[in-house]
């Protein structure tokens, strides 16, 4: 089973994911847009219609889509619709890529729950958007905070994610 999920930058989405029982690989690519095998540059001019994402291959007898929702969202701003954190723009904007009418009411319902727990100050904005494609990244963004662990902990910190993500969930790590 496959889970495509944009929330910002696509380093940091592979971490909360890579040391769960069930999933079996988190690649990080482009997801959504209109151009065939866009390259990191070309998606960051904001003109593909791509956004960063990974794609979450799961064993769905040992880890539920439900799951890969909740873990999800708890690795960004889910009311912040026009980026994350410093990084803006369409490239950056949250999404929930759904691959089958199942995801597309799971993910909806999951919205719906976060919003009345009220657990952010403002309405959750990620859309439920039906998958049409996904591209692999380049290679040196794969499994990026393995890579460079020092650069990627300074970009979870300066870039304000860490802060967000300890002051809604607590301490994640």
């Amino acid at each position: 089973m496959k889970a495509t999920l944009a929330g910002g930058c696509f380093w940091c989405l592979v971490k909360p994911f890579d040391t769960f029982d069930g999933v079996l690989s988190v690649i990080s690519g482009y997801s959504g847009g209109h151009v065939e095998n866009p390259t990191y540059e070309q998606v960051c001019t904001n003109t593909t219609g791509h956004r960063e994402a990974v794609q979450i291959t799961f064993d769905e007898n040992k880890i539920s889509f439900e799951d890969i929702l909740k873990i999800f969202f708890m690795t960004f701003d889910p009311t912040d619709n026009e980026g994350q954190f410093f990084d803006r723009g369409e490239s950056y904007a949250p999404a929930i890529f759904y691959h089958d009418d199942s995801q597309k009411c799971s993910a909806i319902q999951y919205i719906d729950e976060l919003n009345n727990a009220k657990i952010f100050k403002e309405r959750v904005n990620t859309p439920v958007i039906a998958y049409r494609n996904f591209y692999p990244a380049e290679e040196s963004h794969q499994y990026y905070y393995k890579k460079a662990p020092l650069h990627y902990e300074r970009y979870q910190i300066g870039s304000g994610r860490k802060a967000f993500i300890e002051q809604h969930w607590g301490d994640t790590n």
